[in-house]
């Protein structure tokens, strides 16, 4: 026989190593279903007894039809939260085994299956004396017995497949040497409880919908069958990805989406949307009103394509004003789950001086991020890139992976006398300067100088002299309208061998708002020698500029 290792509850080493040897002695592959309610081949009674729906809880209709119903019934039933109790043959409560029993609170109605196995016994009970005969130990007025399945079943075959029928069948106590077991669901947990108990036997589910595999899913979480939630998972994969059903992914129990078995149809749902949203400029009415769980999924992108990391912090924002009223829960939800998502590094430092007088977050958490921040802003190029490398290699992203923003992040050093002048760096990717090529442009974040917005643009033009592509460099002031600017400005690259910053152009210009002066062919070479593999210019991979303005006294 093939080893079970596959087929088990994964975190086996925190459960009794006697199950551990019991469940390795099976076959996840193995075809028991032959012996699914056969009593020739089981060695106990099943007793199901399926309690009425609380009337607030129940459905407008008897089966889910798609993931929107089902989603909306998850809502209903969490609204009206009910505990459930496993009860063995009728031994008081004090005797249920509590420890190993699963939460049984985010049971959902889904497609009722009509297939029954074989040979199953089925009482019917009136509500009287099914409330007359359990209210000692249910006390629940509003929930009913209100049918009773038996059926046969082996459990050396559930022991093997869920820690939780192992320890109902070992745990030394009376109710493990009696025959019969009594388990107690509602009545839209029973299509998913029998699936669930067939597939233990079989390795396959007769349902194929995505209501009906999320309904499976939440049982086989409840009795710990890891080998069905990983099967679930899988089916739930291969069918078409929508916004509705990536969220609903994305929003199951926490002990569900916490299970190892389920993390690839998570990470599939976040996947999905961060490409579908990846432009949130585009989708921005449909992305404002996404749950949390979706936006964190957008924001955990790198491909995120927005125009700076301040926009993005903009959109935080704006989401959680709209979605959190509250201020307190608008700092909890943007200092614990949303501030995570924001690469303060790459925020500009006037946007960073905004952050330390929000009043959405708390003032620590704030002073703790802008800090963090500025501190990585001022490591030199190569450590940048080592913190960057060693964050790639964790979970959390939050700082030092920098996304393919519209405008391109600068360092600014700014100075006060003797005049007003700013020195202004801008790093640009082999990649992104291949991808000028024939008549692209790439732009700089804004940065200012006497109160005044100005920009970089790399470019890919024509040499209007000799007629080929060359790289050029230019300085544009933001505003526009009458103001007017005196600045002398110069333009430096580093250059191979000495890596050091090379003064390539100087001059002055008077802006006005919307203007740009600059140079066609920064490096006076045709486009071809500069992007050439031993170009003096690029230094690993990377093309370091630099602008250095003055306004003119």
């Amino acid at each position: 026989m093939k080893d079970l290792n596959s087929d088990i509850f994964d975190p086996t080493a925190g459960m009794d190593s006697d199950y551990s040897r019991a469940s390795c002695a099976s076959s996840s592959d193995a075809d028991f279903g032959f012996a699914f309610n056969d009593s020739n081949f089981s060695d106990r009674l099943l007793r199901i007894e399926i309690m009425g729906e609380p009337p607030e809880s129940r459905p407008d209709s008897v089966g889910c039809t798609s993931i929107l119903d089902w989603a909306r019934r998850k809502r209903r039933r969490e609204d009206c939260k009910k505990d459930n109790v496993v009860d063995l043959n009728g031994c008081p409560e004090e005797q249920v085994l509590n420890g190993s029993q699963p939460d049984m609170d985010d049971a959902i109605p889904c497609d009722n299956l009509d297939d029954e196995p074989a040979q199953m016994i089925e009482e019917l009970h009136s509500g009287d004396e099914a409330a007359n005969g359990d209210e000692s130990s249910w006390g629940m007025d509003c929930s009913t017995v209100i049918k009773v399945k038996t059926l046969h079943i082996s459990s050396p075959i559930l022991a093997a497949k869920s820690p939780f029928f192992y320890k109902l069948f070992s745990n030394g106590m009376r109710e493990s040497e009696q025959r019969n077991v009594t388990l107690r669901i509602t009545a839209s947990e029973e299509a998913a409880l029998m699936e669930l108990l067939n597939f233990m036997y079989s390795n396959t589910l007769s349902c194929s919908t995505a209501s009906a595999l999320l309904d499976v899913l939440m049982a086989a979480d409840k009795f710990e069958v890891a080998s069905c939630m990983r099967y679930c998972s899988r089916l739930l994969r291969n069918l078409p990805m929508t916004p509705e059903s990536a969220l609903l992914y994305l929003e199951l129990p926490s002990s569900v989406l916490m299970a190892e078995a389920v993390q690839p149809l998570t990470d599939a749902a976040k996947q999905y949307l961060a490409v579908r949203y990846k432009d949130i400029t585009k989708f921005q009415e449909e992305v404002m009103a996404l749950p949390l769980a979706g936006v964190e999924a957008i924001l955990s992108s790198d491909d995120l394509q927005v125009a700076s990391e301040d926009a993005v912090y903009d959109f935080i924002l704006k989401w959680a004003r709209t979605q959190y009223p509250k201020l307190e829960e608008r700092r909890e939800v943007l200092g614990a789950r949303l501030a995570r998502y924001i690469r303060f590094p790459f925020m500009t430092c006037r946007k960073l001086k905004k952050v330390l007088t929000c009043n959405d977050f708390d003032h620590d958490v704030a002073c703790k991020l802008v800090l963090e921040a500025l501190f990585f802003k001022a490591e030199a190029p190569h450590r940048q890139r080592i913190l960057a490398a060693d964050e790639a290699s964790t979970s959390n992203r939050r700082f030092f992976i920098e996304r393919a923003y519209k405008y391109r992040p600068v360092k600014v050093v700014e100075f006060d006398r003797p005049r007003q002048q700013c020195v202004v760096y801008l790093d640009l990717k082999r990649e992104e300067c291949a991808n000028l090529f024939p008549s692209g442009r790439v732009y700089s974040q804004a940065f200012h100088l006497g109160g005044q917005g100005f920009f970089l643009s790399a470019h890919c033009n024509m040499d209007q002299q000799s007629s080929f592509h060359c790289f050029g460099l230019f300085l544009g002031m933001q505003e526009k309208g009458s103001v007017s600017f005196a600045v002398d400005y110069e333009f430096a690259a580093r250059s191979k061998p000495t890596e050091e910053f090379v003064s390539k152009y100087k001059g002055n210009y008077t802006f006005t708002g919307g203007k740009a002066v600059g140079y066609r062919n920064l490096f006076a070479i045709p486009w071809t020698s500069f992007m050439a593999e031993d170009s003096h210019y690029f230094i690993n991979g990377v093309l370091h500029l630099r602008a250095e303005l003055t306004i003119r006294s």
